[in-house]
Order: structure tokens, then C-alpha cells, then sequence
């Protein structure tokens, strides 16, 4: 396998796993804390609770569109702001380790390097722009 295989697959293991980890950050707020009670939590830290839906729309839709590789540089630097929020009013404050009580910023951090490393990389192997450009040269031909 060559350097630029190499390049392509490790853009495509990180894009779905960056996508996959937004699906799952947009599903907690859902499925465990309810839109309700992540409205509650925000303005208990002093943000406006109308960040709620927008704030899981994008972790949500953002995580699909990594997933199929659409606009992925943009996309990575969209989602990293709210990482960078999550770290700024919500774990920060609570030390390194998210085991610590209130989830510490070390998985944010993480995050946030993720989608640096996707910005850098672009959308790697089957994202959509290039499944979908392959299959018009294979018709065109």
C-alpha cells in the first residue's frame, strides 16, 4: 500500500470515527439527558437554553455528513467550536480526566485534536464527493 493509500484511509478511519463520536454526543443529550434536561444543564452553567437544538442538530447532522465524507473539512471546523465550548463552560473547570466528577476535558481535547487532524487530512477514501465522481467517469466511459 502507498503513502497516499495510507493518507486516504487514515482520513476515512478518522472522519467516521470523529462523525461516529458527534451521532453519540447528539444521542446522549437525546436519549439520556432529553432535550429538556440538556436545556436545563445549559442554563445552570449561564448559556441561553435556545443553544439546545441547535447544538444537537449539529452534533447530529454534523456526525451523518462526516460519515459520508460531504464538505468534511468544513464540517470539522464547524463541530470543534462546540468541543471548545464544552471545554470553556462545562468541563474545564472539572480537571484533566473525564472520569472526574462533571467529565473532566481531556475527551473533548481529544475531539477537538480529531478535528484538526480531519481539516488537515480532507475526506479520504469513499467519501461521498469521491464515490460519486468515480461512478460519473465509469459511466462516462
Amino acid at each position: 500500500m502507498s503513502t497516499t493509500q495510507n493518507t486516504e484511509y487514515a482520513a476515512l478511519l478518522s472522519r467516521l470515527t470523529l462523525g461516529t463520536m458527534f451521532i453519540a454526543h447528539a444521542l446522549l443529550k437525546i436519549m439520556v439527558f432529553t432535550p429538556a434536561g440538556f436545556a436545563g444543564y445549559l442554563t445552570s452553567i449561564g448559556l441561553p437554553d435556545l443553544l439546545t437544538y441547535p447544538t444537537i442538530i449539529a452534533e447530529f447532522g454534523g456526525g451523518l455528513l462526516l460519515i459520508a465524507g460531504i464538505q468534511t473539512r468544513i464540517i470539522s471546523a464547524s463541530l470543534a467550536p462546540i468541543l471548545l465550548g464544552s471545554i470553556i463552560f462545562a468541563h474545564g473547570a472539572n480537571g484533566w480526566l473525564f472520569s472526574n466528577t462533571g467529565g473532566g476535558w481531556e475527551f473533548p481535547a481529544v475531539l477537538i485534536a480529531l478535528s484538526g487532524i480531519q481539516i488537515l487530512l480532507g475526506d479520504g477514501a469513499y467519501s461521498s464527493k469521491k464515490v460519486f465522481s468515480g461512478m460519473t467517469k465509469a459511466t462516462a466511459q
